[in-house]
């Protein structure tokens, strides 16, 4: 199926790795020119170089979007050759700190990191695509934003904020072409999490072996119809699927791939 990406430009924030990558990697495959952002330049290099020699079509913009001059600096290497048709906002960070241990400076960090860090690319890429009459802007966010657990209260706020800012966003944006929505992943599988399982597995009675690791970890924590957890690239279909004409009609929407982890109507 072509999703009628080729020709348009994307920057995938936080794209040198994890979910990111899989998604920089995939709007690569479907023709986009892309541009892979991350603080690290030798591992932006490497996505970059690994889709170039799959035969596509990358650029790195390298900069810490915590700050005004990292955003100028990922905006002005991004927009080096032609303007941003799709920005995809994934950057941010995580924490684990529970409410007796969450100062509130980390609060204010935390925002600083997933929330204000979204704006800042808004605000420099937005612009660019009104003058084009088209765009794609889609925000990943979380379940937790929609139902929040008790640990890492600051974080799971912060995913709110992400998927309340992208409607707004998206009323701001009527009848121009250009569309703002939020895809929100459940629990997603990657190297950090499987040493975190084998590491946890012990203590909950998981088991010695991955796959029943994972689906015991499953049933525990995160029950979902799927009873699995998400991969990377499942995720960056769903974000491939909005950033296409395919979605011209999808506004201010929350796309949830969370294997019916979130049971709301």
């Amino acid at each position: 199926m072509d999703l009628k990406l080729k020709g348009k430009r994307a920057l995938v924030t936080g794209s040198s790795s994890g979910l990111g990558e899989a998604i920089v990697k995939m709007l690569a495959t479907e023709g986009a020119a892309v541009v892979v952002h991350g603080r690290n330049q030798q591992r932006a290099e490497e996505v970059a170089a690994a889709i170039r020699n799959a035969g596509g079509t990358a650029s790195i913009a390298i900069g810490d979007l915590g700050t005004d001059e990292g955003a100028d600096a990922v905006a002005e290497a991004a927009l080096i050759g032609g303007p941003i048709d799709i920005l995809v906002n994934n950057a941010g960070a995580t924490s684990h700190q529970s409410w007796s241990e969450a100062a509130s400076k980390d609060w204010a960090d935390m925002y600083n990191n997933n929330v204000i860090s979204y704006v800042r690319m808004i605000g420099r890429l937005v612009p660019q695509m009104r003058a084009l009459g088209w765009g794609r802007i889609v925000h990943i966010g979380g379940g937790l934003g929609i139902q929040p657990i008790k640990e890492q209260p600051h974080y799971n706020a912060t995913l709110a904020a992400r998927h309340n800012l992208s409607v707004s966003l998206a009323r701001e944006l009527k009848e121009t072409g250009i569309t703002s929505n939020v895809v929100s992943p459940g629990a997603i599988i990657n190297p950090m999490v499987e040493e975190w399982l084998i590491n946890a597995a012990p203590k909950f009675g998981w088991g010695t072996e991955m796959e029943e690791i994972k689906y015991k970890a499953v049933q525990d924590l995160i029950p979902n119809d799927a009873g699995r957890f998400g991969n990377p690239e499942e995720i960056a279909g769903a974000v491939l699927y909005l950033c296409s004409e395919f979605a011209n009609y999808i506004s201010g929407s929350v796309l949830r791939v969370d294997g019916g982890t979130i049971r709301c109507l």
